[in-house]
């Protein structure tokens, strides 16, 4: 990247495997699984019945006293925007009107944030009285929808399940009066979205920033979906743990969940400035869009993937043998799995034996929006701490994967990182993270 240096100062995450960063971090080194059996609803309807489930919380201890009423607008998602961005921030040391009682440290016209988000299912309970109202003689009837079954919602109602009200909320809570951007670009949204936060501060539109994504799939809608397109894992009921397998021969289909995560962004010499302790530096960015014509999966040579990755490096100006990590999608699909495979394989070559590979999903299950801001966490904590932690249910590598993926907890100096995602659309996204030098 050119202009003013981008750096992580913040990290905060929701996840299935807690409700912090530290218990992510600490969950992924213990090669821990989030997935289980679904609680929110009564799965046993469906060939796969697991998910991953952020534990229980109060949303009224994520947000000022003063902001409280505004919870009852709030979706599942968003609340998982707030949670994770209430860390970040605290993490960052960065003083925000949320705090109530604080002088605030970052200009709110200087201050932007960036979050993907996914498609946001409804709550059955919330409209299944209103659809009920809607039936003439044991059919839907539009008319009477429009007539009664609409008139029975809040008219409020709508608020909760727009994509923009994750930064809408994130952003009054916080103060935030600089560029706002909604990403929905699927599973790659919250990659998506760092990076144009991150282009935010670098081109001088914002001292700071808050960026990631969310999204709560746990939802009888969208798992119907998941399954019915043959992406779920539908031969592990009785062991969740087991069941998402990344780049593994054995596996069947991956896990679906929920989660939240958010990035603090600051330009270097504004986090300098108040003495900030920096995680990481964002060193490039790129994505791209090529459709498969079979849609519900990556094309066979993940050339999409391919392009994002390549043209990443060069906004980064690293080699693909200076790359230490990697944490790639790794859905624990098959056909996509093979595909990641070979686009990292087309472009990182022979390297690619040398480089760590960390597939996550096994123990975070795949959170869609959210998916890339918990790959990019991962990755910040990775780079700070110097160790890449085990990579669960990989026991013999798929045919025609070829990546360094270990099963213990590696110590090691990562000096970059790419975390690469694509969705199931055919958008494909990739960010370079970097150690971060002082006289870089």
């Amino acid at each position: 990247m050119s202009k003013r240096r981008v750096v992580v100062t913040g990290v905060g995450a929701a996840s299935p495997l807690g409700l912090t960063s530290s218990d992510l971090w600490s969950g992924l080194l213990e090669g821990r699984s989030g997935s289980q059996t679904i609680r929110v609803f009564d799965p046993a309807a469906f060939p796969c019945r697991l998910a991953g489930e952020v534990p229980a919380y109060n949303i009224r201890d994520y947000v000022p006293k003063s902001y409280r009423k505004a919870t009852k607008l709030m979706s599942r998602d968003i609340e998982l925007s707030v949670i994770a961005a209430d860390e970040a921030v605290k993490n960052s040391g960065l003083v925000t009107k949320a705090s109530e009682a604080a002088t605030v440290t970052v200009a709110p016209e200087r201050f932007a944030i960036s979050f993907g988000a996914g498609l946001i299912s409804c709550d059955l309970d919330e409209i299944a009285p209103c659809v009920a109202m809607s039936v003439t003689d044991g059919k839907f009837d539009i008319r009477k929808w429009g007539k009664d079954g609409l008139q029975a919602l809040t008219p409020l109602w709508l608020l909760k399940y727009l994509p923009n009200m994750l930064p809408c909320h994130v952003g009054i809570i916080h103060d935030i009066q600089g560029p706002s951007n909604t990403i929905t670009c699927g599973e790659t949204a919250g990659h998506i979205a760092v990076a144009e936060a991150a282009e935010m501060v670098a081109r001088g539109d914002a001292d700071a920033a808050l960026a990631g994504g969310c999204e709560a799939k746990v939802n009888p809608i969208v798992m119907l979906r998941q399954c019915l397109l043959k992406r779920s894992a539908q031969n592990a009921n009785d062991r969740p743990e087991q069941a998402c397998r990344p780049f593994d021969a054995a596996a069947a289909g991956s896990v679906f969940g929920e989660a939240g995560g958010v990035l603090v962004l600051e330009e270097l010499k504004f986090a300098q400035s108040r003495k900030a302790v920096i995680a990481a530096e964002l060193a490039g960015t790129a994505s791209s869009n090529t459709l498969n014509p079979e849609f519900t999966h990556l094309e066979a040579d993940g050339k999409g993937l391919q392009i994002a990755i390549h043209k990443a490096l060069q906004d980064a100006n690293v080699r693909p043998d200076q790359i230490d990590l990697i944490i790639p999608t790794g859905t624990g699909i098959p056909a996509d799995d093979k595909a990641e495979a070979a686009a990292l394989e087309a472009v990182f070559g022979p390297a690619l034996s040398s480089i760590h590979a960390w597939p996550i999903k096994s123990m975070v299950t795949h959170t869609g929006a959210a998916a890339g801001a918990i790959d990019l966490i991962a990755a910040v904590l990775a780079i700070r701490h110097g160790v890449i932690g085990p990579a669960k249910n990989f026991d013999r590598p798929a045919d025609g994967c070829r990546l360094k993926i270990a099963a213990q907890m590696t110590k090691k100096d990562i000096r970059f990182a790419l975390c690469c995602g694509y969705s199931f659309g055919g958008q494909t996204a990739a960010v370079v993270l970097k150690k971060y030098e002082e006289s870089a």
